[in-house]
């Protein structure tokens, strides 16, 4: 579904005050507890070449920099599974692989241009992403259909190298901004995007038993939103089960500026991939962290942390029932992006403060792990390992 409007919203990162990794240099040692995670943190001291820094997290949240640290790797954006990490390079051409080494090293394995797949070899690498079986690397393909239209691209990923093999590519719209968020079933995955003064739309894919992705017909209802406003969806994020949360931003309807804080609604996705929800204007809850730039929930199923350029609070996920409030702030700096381990650990970067935070949340409680914030340079991108 798409609609004209003139709200521009986009995601920005800010480039961070020089900072070094002082607090982790101090100690190279192990962690002396089992790491309960693995952060690995795309940045740079020099602002021009990336590395990928690496940390074990203590079963408390407390990180200590992996021997070897930090890696060898100019990439922007990461992912992980329980044997490789991928990323895509500075340059946005090729996705490079590295084997996770059982103390969280990373060595170099293979690398693939991702470009020269796409129509007319003029797009470029945007987001990765995982499906949930961590079988199936997926890339958003800048421009990569005529070197206009944005499309997902589908890689299976080979043992015992981790070498991608180059499964396809689906869709064709200008608007495809983002990673998309699989549910439990593994089957359908969703993306919203508002962007310019354009269109807005919340869409699906579906993933074959190949790991490839094809765009899926849906239909997703979008709430009523006060007078002559209407509702502008930007991110998804989606739970073990069948649920998926969208951010929801109020627009008015004859300035086409924001009206009011964003919104979370919480959908069920139909065996058929339709999505169905009982979120109203008057049930979802206002989110305090300004224009929002990532959504993730907890491996439990239980919270979700909503991140943006006002700072990072958790909310209470109650199932198909309306999402409720939870923490306040946890940080007042902007936040760019973040994971969640499986020990109730939550990991975000502020790329414009340059600190990198653990959280320990559960849905009792909250406090900031010992060590945290740890200062950072440049910081690019997270991504988190959980070993348990």
């Amino acid at each position: 579904m798409k609609h004209k409007l003139r709200f521009f919203f986009c995601l920005i990162l800010a480039l961070c005050a020089d900072a070094a990794f002082a607090q982790f240099e101090a100690t190279k040692a192990h962690s002396p507890s089992p790491a309960v995670a693995y952060v690995y943190v795309a940045s740079s001291k020099t602002a021009h070449v990336n590395q990928i820094y690496a940390f074990a997290a203590a079963p408390d949240g407390k990180l200590t920099a992996v021997s070897g640290s930090p890696f060898p790797g100019d990439v922007s954006s990461m992912t992980v599974n329980r044997e490789y990490l991928f990323g895509a390079d500075a340059a946005h051409v090729y996705i490079h692989t590295f084997s996770i080494e059982p103390d969280g090293g990373l060595k170099p394995m293979a690398s693939i241009s991702a470009q020269k797949y796409n129509s007319g070899e003029c797009g470029s690498l945007g987001p990765l992403f995982l499906d949930r079986t961590g079988a199936t690397l997926y890339d958003l393909d800048v421009n990569g259909n005529a070197c206009a239209n944005n499309t997902y691209q589908s890689f299976r990923i080979g043992k015992p190298d981790g070498a991608l093999d180059y499964l396809g590519s689906e869709g064709a719209d200008a608007w495809f901004d983002y990673p998309l968020a699989f549910v439990g079933d593994n089957t359908y995955a969703y993306g919203a995007v508002c962007l310019y003064d354009m269109y807005w739309e919340i869409y699906g894919f579906q993933r074959h038993s190949d790991g490839m992705l094809t765009e899926a017909n849906i239909s997703v209802p979008t709430p009523t939103a006060p007078g002559e406003d209407f509702y502008c969806p930007s991110l998804t994020a989606a739970d073990a089960t069948n649920h998926v949360v969208i951010s929801l931003q109020s627009v008015n309807g004859e300035t086409f500026n924001p009206d009011g804080p964003p919104q979370l609604a919480v959908y069920t996705a139909e065996s058929s991939g339709n999505l169905s929800t009982t979120s109203t204007r008057d049930n979802m809850p206002d989110t305090a962290v300004g224009g929002i730039s990532d959504l993730a929930i907890s491996p439990t199923g239980k919270l979700l942390a909503v991140g943006g350029t006002a700072g990072l609070q958790v909310f209470h996920i109650n199932g198909s029932d309306p999402i409720t409030h939870y923490t306040g702030l946890l940080t007042t700096d902007d936040v760019s992006q973040f994971f969640w381990d499986k020990d109730n650990h939550l990991y975000a970067i502020s790329a414009s403060s340059g600190k990198l935070f653990v959280f320990t949340v559960t849905p009792e409680k909250f406090s900031q792990a010992p060590g945290s914030p740890y200062e950072v340079s440049q910081p690019t991108y997270v991504s988190v390992l959980p070993r348990t």
